[in-house]
């Protein structure tokens, strides 16, 4: 593999406490009989997409009032231990090429990830305001292999939920579980990787080579 998209919302960065408080917090005031599992099941794909699922009316307004909120608890928010040091690895490798394929907007990836300094690793960014259908379509990822001029064959995308796998695989690449912040159970099984820590990203490729 030479060719690597990563996920960002529990993948690069753990983010769930920063998105699903405020996100729970708003439904329950605005009368979601709703409980934390159930925000969990929507998490990582786009927010407007989480909110039809879990049966809000008003979409672009308990929308607003939720990132209203975000900023409150954005110190809740943090890169996964041992990233920065497997990102730097991968690009120092002239043969590797980098993107992110996430389902934030671009203004929400500067608002919540570019504090963080990995902007310098990527080649390319997607973001879910450049195409038509968010994970589990394949739209996010196939956006990425044309922004890197990638191969499919020797793409991976890395992400930690089942809608990152289920995108991968309908963009017809491999699919790497971040295991890291999700455990292999049945849901995965059909994952063509498994990745216990960061470090374990770097087993593929022309690193391990």
């Amino acid at each position: 593999m030479n060719d690597y998209i990563f996920d960002v919302d529990g993948t690069l960065i753990d983010t769930e406490k920063m998105y699903l408080l405020p996100l729970h917090k708003t439904l329950r005031a605005n009368g979601y009989n709703v409980s934390y599992d159930d925000v969990k099941k929507v998490f990582g794909i786009t927010a407007s997409d989480a909110l039809k699922i879990l049966g809000v009316k008003d979409v672009e307004a308990v929308r607003k009032q939720w990132f209203d909120q975000i900023k409150n608890y954005k110190d809740d928010a943090k890169v996964y231990d041992g990233i920065i040091d497997s990102l730097a690895k991968l690009h120092a490798d002239k043969n590797n090429r980098l993107a992110i394929a996430t389902s934030k907007i671009e203004d929400e990836f500067h608002r919540d990830v570019t504090r963080f300094g990995l902007d310098d690793y990527f080649d390319a960014f997607v973001f879910s305001n450049e195409i038509k259908h968010g994970k589990p379509a394949p739209d996010l990822i196939l956006k990425g292999i044309e922004k890197l001029n990638a191969d499919p064959k020797a793409t991976i995308y890395i992400g930690d939920t089942i809608y990152d796998l289920q995108a991968a695989h309908a963009a017809h690449v491999a699919f790497g579980l971040a295991g890291w912040r999700t455990k292999k159970t049945v849901d995965f099984a059909n994952s063509d990787y498994y990745f216990e820590t960061p470090a374990d990203l770097l087993t593929i490729g022309s690193l391990a080579e």
